[in-house]
Order: C-alpha cells, then sequence, then structure tokens
C-alpha cells in the first residue's frame, strides 16, 4: 500500500513538473529535453528541474 502511494504523489509531482515545463519561457527543444529528463530519470530528474530547471512565465501580482 505504501508504494501505491509513493506513486500516486510521484505522478502527481511528475505531472506538475511538466505542466510547469510547458508554460514555461524555456525554447521549444528546451521545454523537450526538460519534459524526457524528468521522465526517464524521475526522482534525480525532478530534484534537478526543481532547482535548476525553467521558470514559469506566469507571474503572481
Amino acid at each position: 500500500m505504501f508504494e501505491g502511494i509513493l506513486g500516486l504523489l510521484h505522478l502527481i509531482v511528475a505531472v506538475w513538473a511538466i505542466i510547469n515545463i510547458v508554460g514555461s519561457g524555456a525554447s521549444l527543444l528546451g521545454k523537450i529535453l526538460w519534459t524526457l529528463f524528468v521522465l526517464l530519470f524521475p526522482l534525480i530528474g525532478l530534484i534537478v528541474w526543481f532547482f535548476v530547471g525553467p521558470k514559469s512565465s506566469a507571474r503572481i501580482a
């Protein structure tokens, strides 16, 4: 059961990351590469993306 919860949590975070990548100001190639990195290297990809990935172009006022 614990593995299922972790899997669901990872899926939610990965989808959130991909949505943020697509909405970022990065080039199309950059978006594709970041998305592949997050998908191919699940834990490391998410951690690296969080700290150095492209930032969202939407600003909250």
